[in-house]
């Protein structure tokens, strides 16, 4: 028999708004992400393929130059609270699990995740998911203040950077196989996509 402590609050966010306490609150077998009080579902699969390929390689790649320094890389399932006011649970309306991030000040690392905005987010696109990465994330991350966003599309094996310049994003042109990439944020970090996008 149910227990009236085994019920979960569901989120429904078609007219709801939630925040982090809200988040906290749910049992959910599927990753939510909050968006400025919506709440936006994961796909229940697993991501592809190619999606955990490039996740794999670019970890590799972003934890063996950060060895050593103050900046850790973490990749989904991570919290990432982005707060406008306040740092209390209840006030924070967007929680979102890039797939990869690198945070660079253990002020913001948190037993939860992280609590600010991290200094690079990259996200692999995925069947179904590119308004939310181009449009929604684009703006919160941008008025949140990381300082580089990293958008990859797997399938035409693309990269767009968003670098933050004067509290507004400025794109890079788009790279692709045969570019070297180098990341403003982290001085000295090079990635060589025909490698990346060769490993998967």
């Amino acid at each position: 028999m149910e227990k009236p402590q085994d019920k979960v609050n569901e989120p429904f966010s078609a007219y709801g708004r939630y925040s982090y306490a809200d988040y906290l609150s749910w049992q959910l077998e599927e990753m939510v992400e909050l968006i400025r009080g919506k709440v936006f579902r994961q796909a229940a699969a697993a991501p592809r393929r190619i999606h955990q390929g490039l996740t794999v390689a670019l970890v590799t790649r972003f934890h063996e130059f950060l060895k050593g320094g103050s900046c850790k890389v973490y990749t989904a399932p991570f919290d990432v609270r982005l707060p406008v006011a306040s740092r209390k649970h209840a006030d924070i309306d967007t929680v979102v699990q890039p797939d990869l991030c690198v945070v660079c000040d253990p002020e913001k690392l948190d037993e939860l995740g992280c609590v600010g905005a991290p200094d690079l987010i990259v996200e692999i696109l995925s069947p179904g998911n590119n308004q939310k990465e181009l449009q929604l994330k684009y703006d919160v991350y941008e008025a949140s203040g990381v300082k580089e966003y990293w958008v990859i599309h797997p399938d035409e094996r693309t990269l767009l950077i968003y670098t933050l310049e004067g509290g507004k994003y400025r794109p890079s042109r788009l790279f692709t196989l045969g570019d070297e990439v180098k990341s403003q944020v982290l001085s000295g970090f090079v990635m060589d996509l025909d490698e990346v996008f060769g490993e998967v």
